[in-house]
């Protein structure tokens, strides 16, 4: 594949694949983002007008043209790539069974639609649902647009339990753990039922565009490639994770070829153990929070165990964190994200190297 702005993309997917084999090539992969940098817009696309959020959200053609806009001129270093991936908010996948979203700027929020238990029958997908056939068209659109710019990817999709959240509400699941556990297996089993399913029908479009595997976290795959997650989880026990969670994710992770599971915060951390014993489970991306949990220095021992359960480890660096970064630790396992301005990304690559 050749894309502009990307003339290593090659190189840059074998050592990608490399890692997802526990291996290292020359040097860790990395991928150099500043966070929300896809929602800023650029002054040659202003002076268009919506009635509200929601329909400058379900706007395709802007949502495209303002990517395209972004990557112009722009060079990809290292493990970057220019990715648009259908979105309309991290709870959309819960909106295919009927829940509303609420839009704001740059992220969206999910009306929590079951408030009784004759809610539940009510959960159906539709391919006649506007959110549905809004990441349709979103998807349709960038496909139309992408060739020898940029890759494709699909939508955040959440299922499982975090869906059952969107559904619910966290405060009230956690109540419903407790006193309705068998509801809460009904509503899981609705999550459950279409979300491979649907995988599936995105990556089969992709594919017949010549596409990878690649949604928001912007690591590609030739397989299928899946980010499992529930944040939902940090505020349960390791008992209910088991129950209630554990199935849908070994269920969800069997069905793939790479997998990193996104493990959002100190709260996740009394289940990683049970993360770390799944075979398919190949990285875990650890996400250690603002204030009081940086730097990252501190959560080195975290690191070091993921890795020497054999699992990679996508981590978050920042650029002065580096060189204390690299004296601590060992390259082998690790998938470094750095946001840095495009004009140091070569001088770190070479820091880098010299590991």
């Amino acid at each position: 594949m050749e894309l502009e702005g990307k003339p290593d993309f090659e190189k840059a997917m074998h050592r990608i694949e490399a890692w997802f084999n526990h291996e290292m090539l020359d040097r860790p992969p990395v991928r150099f983002a500043q966070h929300n940098a896809e929602f800023g817009t650029s002054p040659s696309l202003a002076g268009r007008s919506w009635p509200n959020l929601k329909a400058r959200w379900f706007d395709a053609e802007f949502q495209v043209d303002v990517f395209i806009e972004s990557i112009r001129g722009r060079t990809f270093f290292a493990e970057s790539f220019p990715i648009f991936w259908p979105n309309l908010g991290p709870n959309v996948y819960a909106t295919f069974h009927g829940a509303e979203l609420e839009f704001g700027e740059v992220t969206s929020w999910i009306r929590h639609c079951v408030q009784d238990w004759d809610d539940i029958p009510r959960l159906k997908f539709s391919p006649d649902n506007e959110y549905f056939r809004g990441i349709e068209e979103l998807t349709r659109i960038a496909l139309e647009k992408s060739a020898g710019k940029y890759l494709v990817g699909y939508t955040d999709l959440h299922g499982s339990l975090d869906c059952v959240a969107d559904w619910r509400g966290p405060q009230q699941l956690c109540l419903d753990l407790l006193d309705n556990p068998e509801k809460v297996h009904e509503m899981i089993g609705a999550a459950k039922e279409n979300f491979l399913p649907l995988f599936d029908h995105y990556d089969a479009i992709l594919k017949a565009h010549g596409q990878l595997s690649v949604t928001w976290m912007a690591i590609p795959s030739r397989g299928k490639m899946h980010i499992p997650s529930c944040d939902f989880t940090s505020m349960v026990s390791t008992d209910a994770f088991v129950e209630f969670y554990l199935p849908s994710l070994q269920r969800e992770v069997q069905h793939m070829d790479h997998n990193i599971f996104h493990l959002d915060g100190k709260g996740m951390l009394r289940h990683l153990n049970e993360i770390l014993s799944i075979p398919e489970i190949h990285a875990v991306q650890w996400v250690q929070g603002v204030g009081d949990d940086l730097p990252i220095l501190q959560w080195l021992p975290v690191i070091k165990r993921i890795q020497a359960a054999g699992k990679g480890v996508v981590v978050d660096l920042n650029v002065s964190d580096l060189e204390s970064f690299i004296s601590a630790m060992k390259p082998e396992g690790l998938y470094l994200c750095i946001a840095a301005e495009e004009k140091d990304q070569p001088d770190i690559i070479k820091r880098i190297e010299k590991w």
